[in-house]
């Protein structure tokens, strides 16, 4: 059984000319692709499997962020072809109504040059604020299976992995007040809305938690991971009434990214599966004896899952 982890689902957006997402139309084919390779894993196989550690052959969803794109792109689609998909939404903007820092640094490098918001970058920062005391371990297993230039990656892990979480989002704020003065008129368009939520649910979709904030949670001590567990779980379910089922996945993803005490908080917190990055497939010893860590393939491991060229041919912005 393969779990495919997608986030950004959309059309090209000449706003946006460096944003690094999958195009609707690659989406689409890909789902063709794993129909005709493996098959879907249906709901009632997915919750057995859960139970019984008998594992299906086939394909389970999951997405990303809580997304605009998920309704507005990859719902109907899914519908339309009788599929089910786990959306795990971090819930931050619905108590604040203000981007998470994750998507910050998306929309500065979506829009600008990597090298542009790293200049700005370098004059925000100093040595001190660099505090992270994994350092090494980051820069060799975040964004490897991307393609991002330098810059990119150096204001990526930076603004991750590398800066203490007391000094980020002070220091995304003066970026996004530097480039994005409209911030807040963007975020609503952003993000699910409550109302989005609940009708994927209703349409057979699983609503997960991914945190309030979308933090690395082994950066946080145990009681802030518990916080980010327990608040957004109950936010989720105050929002929908009652989940279908309880999970969640990691911000990041990566076995650096959460500690044994993140995946006990699940377990003491009733979730019932987690969902970590892992290039592998999920197996019998997974769900029976490690199911707040099972494997997660990203999208871009297979055919029509990468980011198309970020400026299509043709398209001239400095007119």
């Amino acid at each position: 059984m393969k779990a495919i982890m997608y986030h950004y689902v959309r059309a090209y957006d000449r706003r946006y000319p460096y944003f690094k997402n999958l195009h609707i139309d690659d989406f689409k084919r890909q789902l063709d692709y794993f129909e005709t390779q493996y098959g879907f894993v249906s709901y009632e196989q997915f919750c057995n499997a859960l139970l019984t550690g008998v594992i299906p052959t086939g394909v389970v969803l999951t997405f990303d962020d809580g997304l605009k794109d998920h309704y507005q792109y990859v719902l109907p689609v899914l519908v339309e072809r009788g599929l089910w998909g786990i959306f795990y939404v971090p819930t931050m903007f619905y108590q604040h109504h203000q981007f998470l820092d994750v998507h910050k640094i998306h929309l500065l490098l979506g829009k600008y040059k990597g090298q542009a918001v790293y200049a700005q970058l370098r004059l925000l920062i100093n040595d001190d604020m660099l505090t992270h005391g994994h350092v090494k371990e980051f820069k060799e297993l975040t964004y490897s299976n991307q393609v991002n230039d330098d810059y990119t990656k150096l204001v990526k892990r930076t603004l991750n992995y590398f800066i203490s979480y007391e000094y980020r989002h002070e220091v995304l704020n003066t970026l996004m007040n530097y480039f994005f003065p409209d911030k807040e008129e963007i975020a609503a368009s952003f993000y699910l809305s409550p109302q989005e939520i609940k009708t994927m649910q209703a349409a057979g979709m699983i609503i997960g938690s991914h945190t309030i904030t979308h933090p690395v949670m082994s950066k946080l001590s145990v009681k802030e991971q518990k916080e980010e567990i327990e608040r957004s779980f109950n936010f989720l379910e105050h929002t929908i009434g009652s989940l279908r089922i309880k999970t969640f996945c990691y911000p990041y993803g990566g076995f650096h990214s959460f500690t044994s005490e993140t995946e006990q908080l699940l377990t003491k917190n009733h979730c019932a599966f987690s969902f970590n990055v892992e290039h592998r497939d999920i197996d019998r010893n997974d769900v029976l004896y490690r199911p707040q860590a099972l494997p997660r393939y990203d999208c871009n491991e297979f055919p029509f899952g990468k980011c198309r060229d970020a400026m299509p041919v043709g398209l001239n912005f400095n007119s």
